[in-house]
């Protein structure tokens, strides 16, 4: 492989590109809630939102390596879904090259606004929930508020992936909001799910984010209490469906939460037998962490197409 080769290899690693994927589902699922009120797809309107929505993804990836280069230097126990992409740490491209991809990727994801907003065709909530949705991401890791050191770093990815995503996907399609009901009601198992997913990505982290005064929910609770947290919230995400059926979540929506019970029983069980305190088997509880939340999206999806 030839050094530019090499480059392009490792600067593309350094975006993570594996993690768009629950970006582009649980857009797909607002859209689809809004398909299910009755709403008529605007394919342009679809397109630009995701390409705002993937800029904005990708921007928080480069910044997220940029802001955390310090921490990733300490972390001696990196997996493939945290610990940073180990890009900058291992000097394969220059650290600036990641804050300069972030600021490029911001501005590609207002010029994606900008052609929304240019069609006349989205509503005038659009221009406010994608700006939030920007501001949120980029205050994740970067300066001043740097959320992900806060302990609310986990509560704004949830509000950003599992709440504004889909909202914006339905809310392109159907700018009256009628018939959103049953996605909100929805997404509250998913951001349940979103949180002890990157609870998961964070106990391999823990001691280098203490040492560099970044204060995760892991690294403020400890490892232990981090662990219980996972825990409640997984159980959450399941007790909560009866209380959702009530108050108008779709019968089919709720079985495609249900399906996922198994997997969320052995992450359970896993977690209680210590999984969370064992370095070999952080790999494998981060990747089933993260395969619950994308499969579990992905089924409302369908389940919403249906």
């Amino acid at each position: 492989m030839s050094p530019s080769s090499f480059r392009l290899v490792a600067f593309i690693r350094l975006g993570r590109p594996l993690f768009l994927v629950g970006g582009f589902v649980l857009y797909g699922l607002g859209a689809a809630a809004a398909a299910r009120a009755g709403a008529v797809i605007d394919v342009w309107l679809y397109l630009w939102g995701q390409l705002a929505v993937t800029a904005f993804q990708l921007m928080t990836h480069y910044a997220n390596d940029y802001y955390d280069f310090d921490g990733d230097r300490l972390n001696v126990t990196p997996t493939r879904w945290s610990g940073g992409s180990r890009v900058l740490v291992a000097g394969q491209i220059p650290r600036g090259a990641a804050l300069l991809a972030a600021l490029a990727l911001l501005v590609v994801g207002l010029g994606a606004l900008a052609l929304l907003r240019a069609t006349g065709r989205a509503g005038p909530l659009a221009t406010p929930t994608f700006l939030t949705m920007l501001l949120l991401s980029w205050e994740y890791s970067a300066p001043p508020l740097r959320l992900h050191a806060t302990g609310f770093g986990e509560l704004t990815v949830a509000a950003v992936v599992t709440a504004l995503v889909p909202v914006a996907g339905f809310y392109l399609q159907s700018p009256t909001l009628v018939g959103m009901a049953p996605l909100l009601l929805g997404l509250v198992p998913l951001a349940c799910l979103q949180v002890a997913m990157l609870l998961a990505i964070e106990f391999p982290d823990a001691a280098a984010d203490a040492a560099v005064g970044k204060r995760t929910l892991v690294v403020r609770l400890g490892p232990r209490l981090g662990a219980v947290l996972y825990v409640l919230l997984i159980v959450a995400a399941y007790l909560a469906l009866p209380v959702l059926l009530v108050r108008g979540l779709p019968g089919v929506v709720a079985v495609a939460v249900a399906v996922g019970a198994p997997l969320g029983v052995w992450r359970i069980v896993r977690v209680l037998e210590g999984d969370w305190r064992e370095p070999g088997r952080w790999e494998g509880l981060a990747f089933w962490s993260v395969a619950l939340l994308v499969g579990t999206s992905v089924a409302e999806l369908l389940a919403f197409l249906t």
